[in-house]
């Protein structure tokens, strides 16, 4: 059965006055930052995206898709705009889901900018700084390519990258392949492995991190997050099969202590078991509460997260 087509194959001229948009631009939406983008880009760069149009009696169209950009080119007195004619008069499906890129994504159309273009042109089509572009230009220096490699579809925040660039490199994959297991990639959460890194793991010219723990805390902090990115993949791969016999296990002592014989014996003769009993039942209950159902592999996440001061599960067009 043939697919039916959702445009017409060409992109047509139209005159913006015979362009009816479904939707009226406010002066609020017309200061935001997203605005404000798109008019710079396009008073530099010209129209990218055609407006998506649909026909109507009177040689007149219906607006779909781009009011921002039609207003735009109407507050810029452009007499025609490029577009495509939909061959339906359906607009809901639009845009519905939008596709970040990536910081490093970003990084890398930057550097292919740039063989072309001057940063100032650049930051003043995107309508940023100058400061903005050479961040992202120099995103990944000090990155070992292995380690960007692994996080380069994920939106890793800038201060995650700082956090990286402290460590060695092969700190760097050891920490890029954990944050991709918990889905997890803020700066907080870089910083908390930062601090759990052995100062052998560091390069050499870090400045002394800012440590709260004590020596103790902080020696217990760098095994457990060394035992951590050792055994990330088993972990993750032995998770719900432990999950499961911890939650059997829960029932059946929440079961026994429920049984007065039981717990009056347990009480009486071994007190200090019974307390380690009902600190269990509590602890794996306040994890339940903390932990999304279909998040199970965020449980790998122990000594970073509390370090981190984070629980241990993660967090249209114009």
């Amino acid at each position: 059965m043939p697919v039916k087509q959702a445009f017409q194959p060409e992109i047509v001229p139209i005159n913006i006055t015979e362009i009816t948009p479904i939707k009226t631009m406010t002066a609020a939406s017309r200061k935001t930052d997203t605005y404000q983008r798109i008019a710079a880009s396009m008073a530099h760069v010209g129209l990218i995206e055609p407006l998506v149009v649909f026909p109507t009696t009177n040689r007149n169209y219906v607006l779909l898709d781009g009011h921002t950009r039609l207003d735009i080119l109407a507050a810029t007195s452009v007499p025609t705009a490029n577009c495509l004619i939909a061959t339906d008069n359906e607009s809901y499906t639009y845009n519905r889901r939008v596709n970040y890129i990536p910081p490093i994504a970003q990084h890398h159309m930057i550097l292919r900018a740039l063989a072309h273009v001057s940063e100032e042109r650049i930051a003043t089509a995107l309508n940023v700084t100058v400061a903005t572009i050479r961040e992202k230009r120099d995103l990944l220096k000090g990155i070992c390519p292995e380690a960007a490699d692994i996080l380069r579809d994920e939106r890793v925040s800038a201060d995650a990258f700082c956090a990286l660039r402290r460590m060695k490199p092969v700190r760097q994959i050891d920490v890029a392949r954990l944050m991709m297991s918990a889905k997890k990639f803020s700066g907080r959460f870089a910083r908390a492995l930062l601090c759990g890194t052995n100062e052998e793991l560091l390069l050499p010219a870090t400045t002394t991190r800012t440590r709260n723990a004590t020596p103790d805390q902080q020696s217990i902090m760098e095994q457990e997050t060394d035992e951590l990115l050792k055994h990330v993949d088993s972990i993750k791969a032995n998770y719900g099969d432990d999950v499961l016999k911890l939650t059997v296990a829960c029932k059946y002592i929440e079961r026994l202590l429920a049984n007065t014989r039981i717990h009056r014996y347990l009480a009486k003769h071994h007190e200090d078991t019974l307390a380690a009993l009902k600190q269990l039942l509590t602890d794996a209950a306040e994890d339940k509460q903390r932990r999304p159902a279909r998040q199970p592999r965020q449980g790998i996440v122990t000594a970073a997260t509390r370090a981190a001061g984070e629980p241990p599960h993660c967090e249209a067009g114009a």
